[in-house]
């Protein structure tokens, strides 16, 4: 009997394991980039934003390409975002960015970043 309690709860912890992997997988293994914007646009998408219904419009109607320019490392990290704090935003100002990578199990898109969290935006120092 004690051993059929340990295999179950062993079965249980790696079902929890398991499952904060896979859904919290971006969350857990973002990466943070501290530099200079290097470019920033709106992605326009073909269609009407404006509602009749009263209903709000998709987040795809928001949506940004970002990238930022580690100062550390020179890197220049990329990624699509829908956070509209990105509309403010202007080349050469600088923000500290959390970027959200797609999970290694989706093959088409690993390696990729599909989110950048705007933590922080100032004014470079005078280089």
């Amino acid at each position: 009997m004690k051993k059929a309690f340990l295999l179950l709860l062993a079965a249980a912890l790696a079902g929890g394991v398991v499952f904060v992997l896979v859904n919290w997988y971006p969350y857990i293994f973002s990466v943070r980039v501290d530099g200079e914007i290097y470019g920033v646009e709106r992605v326009e998408i073909p269609m009407a934003v404006f509602t009749t219904d009263g209903t709000r419009p998709p987040s795809q109607a928001f949506s940004f390409a970002v990238a930022v320019k580690d100062a550390k490392t020179g890197e220049i990290y990329t990624a699509s975002s829908e956070d509209r704090r990105w509309a403010v935003v202007q080349k050469g100002q600088c923000a500290e960015v959390k970027f959200l990578p797609y999970a290694p199990w989706n093959l088409t898109r690993s390696g990729a970043y599909f989110g950048a969290r705007l933590i922080r935006l100032y004014e470079c120092p005078k280089k």
